[in-house]
């Protein structure tokens, strides 16, 4: 019998009755209110645990700032959906990103997750991006890079890999295969409106052995999850498609928390940058062009400097005179 209970801080409180027919995607009816969240859930009596996101304004903001072909759209939603769900099984104060870079049409995707649900992303093409699987699209040589920078000036942990499968969930999926104690599936979908996803992973047992892939709990969850499509991800809410993939478990679903885009980028940053470059390069660029301007890649934001500006910026940076002190 599937249960479904909401657990909101410290109390659980049974969810509202769901109808039999909640896990069918039904055109005429609204999508999921649940806008711009992610829950995470429990399947009870197993070792098993998930996280379930939808992004809406999120996507929308990041689309505004870029305008995409569609092969790129849905790969950089996808990955934008991935990075809020791996994000979601780690306890970190800085951020998570997953890059994908090689020699094809769609050359460079950058995604990014803060310990604080913030979202951002970008893509880079050339000319016409090819409706095929990853190969055709990021090229023969594409890796895939997944970074954990917990800020702070800690280390980074970094995982790299040979981008193979037919598409990102399964890129992802092999990514997990090797480099997680942790079994760890991923399904993902992206429209024009919101991206969405699904992870699971298997829980450690209380003495730390990490699930077994071939154990039966594990096997079960995922081939439940396997039937799962692209269109109920993005359409149902997370009560209702719980329900359809798991209507002969229970589930715990967790309270959900709510994802952002925002961009990391200041005038600080910026200026930062430019005395890294140096006096003699920004005072050149400025007497070539009359002004230095830096445009942000994730969110368009433009910063610009004029030689005041610029001669300000390296002025406690220069040498000052010792004058010393005179008396008369």
């Amino acid at each position: 019998m599937f249960e479904v209970f909401v657990v909101v801080a410290a109390a659980r409180t049974p969810a509202r009755a769901l109808r039999r027919d909640a896990g069918q995607p039904n055109p005429g009816r609204p999508v999921s209110d649940e806008r711009d969240t992610l829950h995470r859930f429990l399947l009870e009596r197993t070792a098993v645990r998930g996280e379930w996101v939808h992004l809406d304004d999120a996507w929308k903001a990041l689309l505004e700032r870029h305008d995409y072909p569609p092969v790129v759209r849905a790969r950089l939603g996808e990955a934008y959906a991935a990075v809020a769900l791996i994000a979601a099984t780690l306890k970190f104060d800085g951020a998570l990103i997953l890059q994908i870079t090689g020699s094809g049409p769609l050359h460079l995707l950058v995604v990014q997750a803060t310990g604080s649900r913030a979202l951002r992303g970008l893509a880079r093409y050339r000319g016409e991006v090819p409706d095929g699987d990853l190969a055709e699209i990021f090229g023969d040589d594409a890796r895939l890079v997944i970074t954990l920078d917990p800020g702070a000036g800690r280390d980074r942990y970094q995982g790299v890999v040979e981008l193979g499968g037919g598409s990102l969930s399964a890129a992802l999926d092999r990514y997990f295969e090797r480099s997680e104690q942790l079994p760890t599936r991923v399904w993902l979908a992206a429209g024009t409106e919101r991206a969405a996803g699904l992870l699971l992973q298997g829980m450690p047992a209380a003495d730390g052995t990490p699930t077994r892939p071939d154990s039966e709990d594990w096997i079960r969850a995922t081939l439940l999850a396997d039937t799962v499509a692209a269109e109920e991800l993005l359409q149902l809410p997370a009560q209702a498609l719980l329900l359809r993939l798991f209507h002969e478990e229970r589930v715990r679903l967790l309270e959900g928390h709510v994802m952002r885009f925002a961009c990391g980028c200041s005038r600080q940053k910026v200026e930062e940058m430019l005395r890294g470059l140096g006096a003699d390069e920004v005072r050149a660029t400025l007497a070539e062009e009359g002004r230095v301007e830096v445009t942000c890649e994730f969110c368009n934001a433009r910063y610009r400097l004029d030689a005041i500006d610029a001669e300000a910026l390296f002025a406690s940076a220069d040498p000052q005179p010792d004058v010393g002190s005179t008396r008369h």
